[in-house]
């Protein structure tokens, strides 16, 4: 492959590579583990008002780069869930 045919991946490309959500193969402590792994409650209130305020148009720039980490957060979460979905159900 030559330099100029790799096109740069992004962060969840990267990380759907690196975590194969689909390939499974955690064991079963693991998967149940990482299925407890959520976001605290003060946290979801935080992103529903960000949200709210980036809907109505009303988000500062600070205010969308934070709801923007939460998103690659959940993103991430996301990733590890259908994982550990995935080992539970071939497991």
């Amino acid at each position: 492959m030559h330099m100029e045919d790799f096109q740069t991946p992004d962060e969840s490309e990267l990380l759907t590579r690196v975590i194969a959500p689909a390939r499974g193969g955690l064991a079963r402590d693991v998967a149940e583990a990482l299925l407890e792994l959520t976001f605290p409650a003060r946290d979801i209130e935080r992103m529903n008002e960000l949200a709210e305020r980036n809907r109505k148009g009303e988000a500062t720039e600070r205010e969308f780069d934070e709801l923007e980490r939460y998103s690659r957060v959940g993103n991430l979460l996301n990733l590890l869930h259908s994982k550990a979905r995935c080992s539970l159900k071939n497991g």
